[in-house]
Order: C-alpha cells, then structure tokens, then sequence
C-alpha cells in the first residue's frame, strides 16, 4: 500500500491515517522536490512522478492511494503499470484541463518568485492562521518547496489531460469530503461518468484535508481500495464505517 501525498505536502501528513493500518504494509514517501527528497532534482511533468511510483511499486502487487495532486500521480501509475498495481485510489484529485475547472494559467504561476508563490498556495489550502501557527523552520520549509509545486501546477494546466482514462484496467475508489468546494466534488463526477465501475467515498463533514481532520475516514477509503484489489464487487457509493 503506497500512499501519495499531494501538492506543497509530504508523506508524513499520513501519519493519522497509517496509525489506523497497522495490520498492512503501508509505504510513504516525498515526491521529488519536497521536504526530505529536496536534493532531487524536481520533476518537470506529472509523467515523471508517475515514473517514481512506478518505480517504487516495481514488481508489486501494489494498491496506491493519492490526495490531491497525489491522486493524479496514483491514477497516472495505475494506468501505466495494471500487472503492478491491483487498484487505485484518489481523493479530491484535480482536473484543470477540464473546461469548468477555475482557471488560472500556467504563466501566472510560473512568472512569480517560488517561496511567496507556496506561501500564498498554503495560505489558500490552509488558512492565514494555519500559516501563522508554523514555526520559522516550517515556513521556509515550505517555501523551500516552491520549485516542486510551480513545476507540477503549471505542468498539469495543459490543454491535454496527462493521462488516457480508457487505458485504466483497474479498478478506481475515488473519495470527496462532504463539505469540499464545488470543483473538487464536481472533479468526481466527471471521475464516474468516465470510468465505469468507479465508486466513490464520502466523507461527511470533511473538507479537503481529510487525511489530516478525519483520519478514520480517510484508513476507511485506503481500506476499500484494498478489498477492491483483492476482488471486491464494484459498489455505487462506500460509507467512511465499511471495514
């Protein structure tokens, strides 16, 4: 079980939630160019993230699981690597090249200073007070993370999707939070419509961190996927309390 982490974040934002699977091997890891893989060099597309997953996963057999950002580099490698990766999982994961997604161009992001860009990206994600409640090392930490996330937010603001989803052999458990904003749900949708047999997990009352304010839930979703992998039958919606 490997567990993707999304953009300006770090594997160690799972930690709730690998408390609560113990009983399974569970792997996180930061992407190259954040936090503790800093000294990589940063990934330029999304192509190359997958290929780290996929690299990671090897051999498997494998399930993966991304939030966010996280979720588009999960389903990238599920795509890419079917014999591997037995079913994947993605939470709230974004779709900018869609027509409705809110826009904001590739140039805007890549044409201001990195660490004040990751500032202001926290401060949107997380709050003005959740940036004042880190430390000074927290902060330029995250700054120091700007390069990674301009390079993958203005990579996936192409014209093209990354990924072909007909390509997908495996199957997909997709998760939202019931109090998220209109486009990472509506993100979901458009997710079952074009994968058939996908189901989704709602997480009442959660928001986009779910990971962090509802790790019960979130362990409930990894589970899922799981039982998905090892041959579960495709339902329309999964509650949060399934085992």
């Amino acid at each position: 079980m490997v567990l993707v982490h999304g953009s300006l974040d770090r594997g160690a934002s799972f930690a709730r939630v690998v408390r609560r699977l113990a009983d399974l091997h569970v792997v996180t890891y930061d992407r190259r160019g954040y936090h503790h893989s800093r000294a990589m060099p940063v990934a330029r597309s999304l192509a190359q993230h997958v290929a780290d997953l996929v690299s990671l996963v090897g051999k498997g057999p494998a399930v993966v699981v991304g939030h966010s950002y996280g979720g588009d580099v999960a389903l990238g490698a599920a795509i890419e690597a079917p014999d591997a990766i037995g079913a994947v999982g993605a939470y709230e994961l974004p779709l900018p090249w869609l027509e409705w997604w809110p826009r904001r161009s590739a140039s805007s992001i890549t044409g201001e200073d990195p660490g004040t860009y990751a500032e202001g990206f926290f401060r949107r994600v997380v709050g003005d007070a959740g940036w004042d409640r880190l430390t000074d090392q927290a902060r330029a930490d995250r700054r120091a993370d700007g390069p990674a996330l301009v390079a993958e937010l203005s990579d996936l603001r192409g014209a093209a999707p990354p990924f072909d989803l007909a390509r997908l052999r495996v199957p997909l458990v997709l998760g939202r939070g019931g109090a998220s904003v209109w486009h990472h749900r509506k993100a979901i949708d458009a997710l079952v419509e074009a994968v058939p047999g996908a189901e989704v997990v709602e997480i009442p009352g959660s928001a986009h961190g779910a990971q962090l304010s509802h790790p019960d839930a979130f362990a409930a979703l990894v589970r899922r996927v799981v039982q998905r992998a090892l041959g579960a039958p495709p339902g329309a919606t999964a509650g949060p309390g399934q085992p």
